[in-house]
């Protein structure tokens, strides 16, 4: 394993611990409203403190972007992009399906990332150019040839529901297509599973670097392809993602533009 993924791990693992525990006591949860349906728990802060003081014991002069945390100041060349607690409405509500995600980027590129499920103890990994692993198993996307019978992934812009209708109404083309389709609300571990090949496909607009991160790297190292709506390469900004095998997105993206 790559040095700076075995840190990450660590991180991941330290982190899942925190949120084990806040899961197994959500009685005692305090929760605060960041924005409309947006809403984030002292177990998301204390996961994300752990997590940059995990890294910052081996690489202290990183540079940090945190859904929690905001920016950290440090090596522009180095820099970690954290969402602590993916699916946090999950947590809230007691549904056992959220992630950590942790995203490493070395000189605007994706390097490492890990997607760590907590409740299942399942771990994600992948270094450019080395592949995508499942517990240490390899893992690839799917072999769908296009939508047929797919089982796809996406979420509905529930931050901002004034896009509702355009995305039901690209929701309703693309189902029409397909097999089925899930929500269940983390980015992150829609991402995993795309690499692993349990999705054939996934699309979502609204979302944020640190949510798409880690999964795009997941995506790409087990020989899957990941754009914005259009069909561009680099959706890490855009706020709009599409991944799957390259049948499938090419599929996607003809539906959705």
């Amino acid at each position: 394993m790559h040095p700076m993924l075995n840190i990450a791990v660590r991180a991941a693992r330290s982190a899942g611990n925190v949120i084990t525990r806040g899961f197994e006591n959500r009685s005692d949860l305090l929760t605060e409203k960041k924005g409309e349906n947006d809403f984030v728990t002292k177990v998301d802060k204390e996961a994300e403190q752990t997590i940059i003081s995990k890294i910052q014991q081996s690489f202290p002069d990183h540079s940090f972007v945190g859904e929690e945390g905001g920016l950290v100041e440090g090596d522009k060349d180095f820099q970690w992009i954290i969402d602590p607690l993916d699916g946090t409405t999950n947590f809230i509500k007691g549904i056992p399906h959220f992630a950590v995600s942790i995203a490493l980027m070395h000189k605007g590129r994706i390097d490492q990332a890990v997607v760590f499920d907590p409740i299942r103890g399942e771990l994600f990994t992948a270094s450019k150019g080395a592949g995508a692993q499942l517990n240490g198993f390899r893992i690839r996307t799917g072999k769908a040839k296009d939508l047929t019978n797919t089982t796809l992934a996406t979420a509905f812009p529930f931050k901002d529901k004034a896009q509702s209708d355009e995305s039901i109404s690209r929701f309703t083309n693309i189902f029409k297509q397909c097999g089925d389709v899930r929500r269940c609300g983390s980015a992150a571990l829609d991402l995993a599973y795309v690499a692993a090949g349990r999705y054939d496909g996934y699309w979502e607009r609204g979302v944020q670097p640190w949510d798409i991160a880690a999964g795009e790297l997941l995506v790409r190292e087990s020989g899957g392809l990941v754009t914005d709506y259009t069909g561009g390469n680099d959706p890490l900004y855009k706020g709009e993602i599409v991944a799957g095998n390259p049948r499938v997105v090419q599929s996607l993206v003809k539906h959705l533009k």
